[in-house]
């Protein structure tokens, strides 16, 4: 095996920019074109991507360092075939030069209007719009940044060609931008070089990666022809440590983190970072996602639409705003805070009601003979002092029941649908400080009487506040029983990433026809909501009609 030392490629014409990230360790195997560190300029952030496959032997730089093309990224131990870390495909589009042709005089073409395009950002297509930097009616300078856009290896910033007022933005977040196309409008002046009159100068082709080999590139900075007023060219001339406006706040992050929170949903101005300069890392977007879900603090979003309370705006859809009233004036009243549970789970149910489409099937089961195995059941097993509830067989006859209908007992998982080959319960409970869900692990395993046991033991820690987070985590499947409490039917909110919940209410003993006369049964009140994106409506039918059948004869469950 053969060591081999990795390089930063070429980057374009910049030196001596910072490392703010490493993206991989000893020890790591790593494959062509993954990105080992992140390193940023003044106006771009871009990923450096190993040349070969192999074993990464030995970091030769750190956060903090300051690299250039040629600087020793890092030791990868490799096959004798694998690829020299020749000319290595650029991790990011090439950025421009800092000074404008030497034999092209600036030109002023007048106020007048301009259309501001795309420069070179090197061989990247269709790259998207990820910020506005500007609005129409600001004053902005030649070289002000008016968008920042990303491929999959950089996020890089747009500069004015001109200086003058915005007078139209011609794109919008998401939009996807090539080199040419129009961005904006100014009037104003624009700085531009002269092109020259001879065409054969006039379209040459940028050098970029490409031709690194190429002596023109051998180690003096390659000039390039800023863009006119009409447009034509390349990139303007790019002055370091260029303002923004006053009022842009742009997250200090890399382009993978960028991805890795818009997946995540999470809003980065929130996010405080603690890497290099304030860098914004995968670990800090991790942590204040997990801070949010556990309800230690709230997004602005949040607080601005009042959490999960009735301060509401509603704004975020569309909703008219809540109202604000002084109740006071009504009459006496108090205020009390929410709990910590509540607004935990108030938070998980307001997110799960309005981002799964809820379908709720209702059924009743015929329970008379369970219902008379359970008083035996209890009668004989007194001294054992565990008490069966109808709880527990309604556990086995949803396991039983989640077998014959797989997807009930899956998750989404982006395009994919993970099904899951064990069988985790959980089981709502009321507690003096709000709706917890213990869960009954691996619940096939285990028998009605183990199960009402432990049902038992978790139901007294969540009423002392004494639940471990791993005994309320991992459910395939939930039953919210309302008990003899009262009620017919409701719709249960599904606990995502579940798919399904079942629904139940107080039994009633009810006169049903079996063929020959109305005879009384005692009838459980089932209600089944589902994801819809998952499951049809048939599929529910069909589960609860299963589900019906095994309560009314618990022989099946042995079938």
């Amino acid at each position: 095996m053969a060591l081999i030392e990795v390089k930063v490629p070429d980057i374009g014409d910049f030196a001596d920019v910072s490392v703010i990230e490493v993206l991989v360790k000893v020890g790591d195997t790593v494959k062509t074109e993954q990105s080992l560190i992140t390193v940023e300029s003044d106006k771009a952030s871009m990923e450096i991507p190993c040349s070969a496959n192999g074993v990464v032997k030995e970091l030769k730089v750190k956060l903090g360092d300051k690299v250039h093309e040629g600087s020793v990224v890092l030791m990868l131990e490799a096959g004798a075939s694998a690829p020299a870390p020749s000319p290595a495909k650029p991790a990011s589009a090439p950025m421009p030069s800092p000074t404008p042709s030497p034999s092209a005089p600036l030109v002023s073409s007048g106020s007048s209007l301009i259309e501001v395009k795309v420069p070179d950002i090197g061989d990247f297509k269709d790259v998207s719009v990820i910020e506005l930097l500007v609005k129409p009616g600001d004053s902005i300078q030649i070289d002000q940044s008016l968008i920042t856009i990303e491929s999959d290896k950089a996020s890089m910033e747009i500069p004015s060609s001109a200086a003058g007022v915005l007078k139209e933005l011609r794109v919008k977040i998401g939009d996807k931008v090539n080199i040419g196309d129009f961005i904006a409008v100014v009037q104003g002046s624009a700085s531009v070089a002269a092109v020259p009159k001879d065409s054969s100068q006039t379209n040459a082709p940028t050098v970029n990666a490409s031709s690194a080999s190429s002596p023109v590139n051998s180690g003096a900075p390659v000039p390039s022809t800023p863009i006119n007023a009409q447009g034509t060219g390349a990139m303007p001339s790019h002055q370091p440590g260029t303002v923004l406006s006053a009022s842009v706040s742009v997250p200090h992050a890399s382009p993978s983190v960028r991805k890795f929170a818009r997946e995540l949903g999470i809003p980065l101005e929130e996010v405080k970072g603690s890497g290099l300069k304030g860098r914004i890392t995968h670990e800090d977007v991790q942590a204040f996602n997990r801070s949010v879900m556990q309800g230690a603090i709230s997004t602005k979003a949040q607080q601005s639409k009042g959490g999960t309370t009735g301060s509401s705006s509603g704004a975020a859809l569309g909703l008219l705003p809540w109202p604000v009233v002084d109740f006071a004036k009504f009459g006496p009243i108090e205020r009390k805070p929410m709990s910590r549970i509540k607004k935990i789970s108030g938070a998980n149910l307001h997110r799960n009601w309005v981002m799964i489409p809820h379908v709720t099937n209702h059924d009743d089961a015929d329970i008379t003979e369970l219902e008379a195995f359970r008083v035996l059941t209890n009668k004989e097993n007194e001294k054992s002092g565990v008490k069966v509830t109808m709880l527990a067989f309604l556990i086995k006859a949803c396991v039983a029941s989640l077998k014959k209908f797989p997807e009930f007992n899956s998750s989404l998982d982006g395009d994919d649908l993970v099904y899951k080959s064990y069988y985790n319960i959980g089981f709502a409970a009321d507690t003096p400080n709000g709706l917890m869900v213990p869960v009954i692990k691996n619940a096939d395993t285990k028998g009605v009487l183990q199960i009402s046991q432990e049902m038992g033991e978790l139901a007294k820690k969540a009423r002392d506040g004494k639940l471990s987070p791993a005994e309320m985590s991992g459910a395939t499947f939930t039953i919210s029983s309302l008990g003899g409490i009262g009620g017919r039917y409701f719709n249960p909110i599904i606990n995502a990433p579940e798919v399904s919940i079942l629904g139940v209410c107080k039994s009633t003993m009810q006169p049903v026809w079996n063929g020959k006369e109305f005879a009384p049964r005692l009838m459980l009140p089932l209600s089944l909501s589902w994801d819809h994106r998952v499951i049809d409506g048939a599929a529910a039918a069909r589960f609860n009609a299963y589900l019906g059948q095994i309560l009314s004869d618990f022989r099946r469950v042995l079938l």
